[in-house]
């Protein structure tokens, strides 16, 4: 069946940080990641595989925590997504906001792809120069680890909304996902897809960061 998945364009994977899916999903606290959900595929049973943050972002990028239970420095030369995509003629780029810390930013942990980031500041207002795959990565006041969740939702709709609605014309795709839950629900995250040939719709398979890098 995996052969006959599309091939999307461009897919673009936010990470947003410590909460569960409870406290995200709800009309009143994120209005525009609920709206997301909706018109997209809303994951209900999505696990992060670790805690604290790195682990997770190493396995969403890499395949692996390798083998790391902490937010410390750490360099691996090690298989990445970036790398995977290099090999197969197509690019990624990690796009990050001034003020992200290295634990949240996993290429900077790999030798094969420390190349790949590049500040948000430099994300294409002409989204048809976006790579087949990116990673935006908000900083620490707007990917809800110390700011609010109705400010990261609004921060979402300001920088990938317009985005959202094109990728759904355009062969593309939003992903929207947590690194971990605040050690509250068994570290069950939101996660949804959203874009172009999504059926929209609750999906109950339970699937962790591994699935949606496979997926990738």
């Amino acid at each position: 069946a995996e052969k006959s998945l599309p091939q999307p364009d461009h897919v673009v994977v936010v990470i947003l940080e410590n909460h569960s899916f409870d406290q995200i999903v709800d009309p009143n606290r994120a209005p525009f990641i609920y709206r997301l959900a909706a018109g997209g595929a809303l994951f209900v049973n999505a696990f992060a595989v670790s805690h604290p943050s790195q682990p997770n972002y190493f396995a969403l990028f890499s395949g692996s925590t390798q083998g790391v239970r902490d937010d410390d420095d750490h360099n691996f030369d090690a298989p990445t997504l970036a790398g995977a995509l290099d090999a197969a003629r197509k690019s990624f780029i990690g796009f990050i906001e001034t003020g992200s810390p290295r634990k949240h930013n996993p290429w900077e942990s790999f030798t094969n792809a420390r190349a790949t980031e590049r500040n948000l500041s430099e994300f294409p207002s002409d989204v048809t120069q976006l790579p087949t795959v990116s990673f935006v990565i908000p900083n620490l006041d707007h990917d809800m680890h110390d700011g609010s969740v109705r400010d990261g939702d609004a921060w979402l709709k300001i920088h990938l909304g317009a985005y959202a609605e094109w990728a759904k014309m355009h062969n593309s795709l939003l992903i929207v996902t947590f690194d971990e839950d605040d050690y509250s629900a068994k570290n069950r995250i939101p996660t949804i897809i959203y874009g172009a040939r999504v059926r929209p719709g609750q999906y109950t398979e339970r699937i962790s960061h591994y699935r949606v890098l496979s997926t990738l």
